[in-house]
C-alpha cells in the first residue's frame, strides 16, 4: 500500500479572474481544519464553469508538489511558485506523481474514499494568475498536469491527513501514458481503442478517444488553451 502526506489541502469561492473577469474558483486558500468531502467535491470549493471543472468526475484535483521544483526552473521566481497554490489544487502530495498514479487507482483519505477519474486537461485560466499566455499550454506539454478523482465514500479529511492507495484497478493505464496518448502519440489508433473501452476512465475521455478514432484527427486545443477562437 503506498501513503504519502497530504502537503496541503486547498479550497476556493468563485471570484472574478483576471482581465476578463472570468468566474474561476482556481484562486484556492490552504484548510487549515478538517473538511467535509463529498460526491461534488470539498466544502467551501466552488467552480465558475460547472460545464468544464467540477462535477462527479472532476470532484477533487491533485497536483503533484513535486512539481514545483522544475517550475521554478523553468519560470524562475513567482509568487504562486513558493507554496502548493498554483495550479488551483485542491490536494498537494510528494510522491505520487502522473508516473505512479493510475485510472482506477483507489485511495482512502481521511474517511473519504476517492478514485482516480481522468488527468487534468489545462484552460487558459491557468495563465492569468501566472500572467503568462502560455502556461496552460506549458502544462500540457510537460505532462505536469495533476488528475482528478471520483468520490466514492464521502468523508472529513484534515490536512494533516495521509492519502493511502488501498486498490488498482488499471495499474498499466497511468496519469502519463493516457497523457502521451492524447497530447503526444495522438493518432495511435491500438492506444485509442483501449481508452475507448477503458471503464474507469471518465466518460468525456472515452468520447474524444471514439471521436479519434472516427475522424483520424485531433480536437483543435486553440481555445481551451488560450480563450481565444482558433
Amino acid at each position: 500500500m503506498t501513503s504519502v502526506a497530504i502537503e496541503a489541502l486547498l479550497t476556493g469561492f468563485v471570484k472574478p479572474l483576471g482581465t476578463r473577469a472570468a468566474a474561476s474558483g482556481i484562486d484556492k486558500t490552504q484548510v487549515t481544519v478538517p473538511t467535509k468531502l463529498t460526491e461534488t467535491g470539498f466544502e467551501g470549493d466552488a467552480q465558475g464553469d460547472l460545464v468544464r471543472h467540477g462535477g462527479r468526475e472532476k470532484a477533487v484535483h491533485h497536483y503533484p508538489l513535486d512539481h514545483y521544483l522544475a517550475w521554478r526552473g523553468e519560470i524562475g521566481v513567482h509568487r504562486l511558485l513558493g507554496m502548493p497554490v498554483a495550479f488551483g489544487e485542491n490536494v498537494s502530495t510528494i510522491g505520487l506523481t502522473e508516473n505512479t498514479v493510475s485510472i482506477g487507482d483507489v485511495f482512502r483519505a481521511g474517511t473519504a474514499v476517492i478514485e482516480v477519474s481522468q488527468g487534468r486537461q489545462p484552460c487558459w485560466k491557468l495563465n492569468e494568475p501566472f500572467g503568462d499566455p502560455s502556461i496552460a499550454k506549458r502544462v500540457q506539454s510537460t505532462g505536469r498536469t495533476g488528475w482528478y478523482y471520483r468520490v466514492l465514500q464521502s468523508g472529513i479529511v484534515a490536512p494533516d491527513d495521509s492519502i493511502d492507495r488501498i486498490e488498482r484497478r488499471s495499474p498499466d493505464w497511468t496519469i502519463a501514458r493516457i497523457w502521451r496518448a492524447f497530447y503526444v502519440d495522438v493518432l495511435n489508433r491500438d492506444e485509442l481503442a483501449q481508452l475507448s473501452e477503458l471503464s474507469r476512465l471518465a466518460e468525456s475521455w472515452r468520447t474524444h478517444a471514439v471521436k479519434r478514432l472516427q475522424t483520424n484527427t485531433v480536437e483543435d486545443w486553440t481555445q481551451r488553451l488560450t480563450g481565444r477562437s482558433p
